[in-house]
């Protein structure tokens, strides 16, 4: 087997002690707070490459879900790419996300996206009538970002995102405005790639809408005024700001096979810090890849764990037309499991 990189198991050891020097920084200070959080659809991760691989992946490139993960992984994508993203997230919740990267030439790259989750109609219910009014309702959540990343030299890369978010159930609604920032630089150590991202800094998030406008009756000794109307407060809350700082490597890499080592820290405003970790095997010239990872390792109560995941990678179809079909599988303790299921078509 002739080898493109002269590496051996000195480069998978080193790979793994970067990666836990920057992990124990990261667990210096564990702060939980869990559910201080809205809008945390944002949360949902995307990309069946990513899923595959434990969501791993701030640091990886060359795939159009790097919109979400680290919008400055998209300036090594060298043609245009779409990406359509659809998953059955949890019983009656929907989640789709499509994504369009648009290279510049010398400018930089451009990418522009869309994540909705909507839920299936369900029975509106009162005290009166718990068995339901014979109406129903539905609860939505939609985010638009606008895109733009470059390099700024020829191993390190900037990018950032502009996101419209808004939620609505029945006929309330709330909007607010995010932003995203990323990094990604490709070390001269053993071709290790550093990756880093905040998701999700913006304004707070909170509810308004009729259906918060309730009848009140107000008595005092002057008697009882049955007209009034008040408005039900609600909170305003933060988005889900996240932090991620990740490393990977092809840690081998010859003709006919390829590993690839993934590992990311998270930390977010909403939860304890965990870990991600993952991996990717690609065979047949890499038109055939395989993936297996776990999801919020060290997270007190973890949900989720294991995954795994399959790829059938740029088959020509026709012309200067490559398809890319994803499947990824993420298995949850107390929630059954999530198939998630992308694909890229590159121009």
């Amino acid at each position: 087997m002739k080898m493109k990189k002269n590496k051996s198991s000195a480069v998978v050891s080193h790979f793994f002690v970067a990666a836990l020097v920057f992990t124990s920084s990261l667990f210096a200070q564990a702060i939980n707070k869990v559910g201080t959080a809205g809008a945390t659809f944002l949360r949902i991760p995307v990309g069946a490459q990513a899923i595959g691989m434990g969501s791993a992946f701030v640091s990886m490139k060359n795939d159009p879900s790097s919109l979400y993960w680290n919008p400055s992984a998209i300036s090594s994508i060298q043609k245009t790419t779409l990406l359509v993203d659809h998953t059955l997230w949890l019983p009656g919740i929907y989640f789709d996300f499509v994504g369009l990267t648009l290279p510049l030439a010398d400018i930089g790259t451009a990418g522009l996206s869309v994540g909705i989750m909507h839920t299936n109609d369900m029975e509106i219910t009162t005290p009166d009538q718990p068995m339901g009014t014979g109406e129903t309702f539905s609860a939505s959540s939609f985010v638009f970002g606008v895109s733009y990343a470059r390099y700024l030299t020829e191993n390190f890369s900037i990018g950032g995102t502009f996101k419209y978010i808004r939620e609505t159930i029945y006929n309330d609604y709330a909007s607010a405005i995010g932003f995203d920032v990323g990094t990604l630089f490709q070390t001269p150590f053993a071709g290790i790639r550093l990756g880093a991202s905040i998701s999700n800094f913006g304004s707070k998030i909170q509810m308004t809408g009729e259906d918060l406008y309730i009848p009140a009756v107000i008595s005092n000794q002057q008697g009882t005024n049955q007209s009034i109307t008040a408005k039900l407060n609600t909170d305003a809350f933060d988005l889900p700001l996240i932090m991620r700082i990740g490393i990977s490597d092809e840690v081998i890499k010859s003709e006919d096979f390829r590993l690839t080592l993934a590992m990311d820290g998270v930390s977010p405003n909403d939860n304890a810090q965990s870990v991600n970790v993952g991996g990717e095997l690609g065979f047949l010239n890499d038109k055939f890849q395989l993936r297996g990872g776990y999801k919020d390792l060290f997270l007190p109560n973890n949900e989720a764990n294991f995954t795994f995941g399959l790829s059938l990678h740029e088959i020509n179809l026709l012309g200067d037309v490559f398809v890319t079909v994803d499947y990824a599988y993420q298995n949850f303790v107390h929630l059954g499991n999530s198939s998630r299921f992308s694909l890229q078509i590159k121009l």
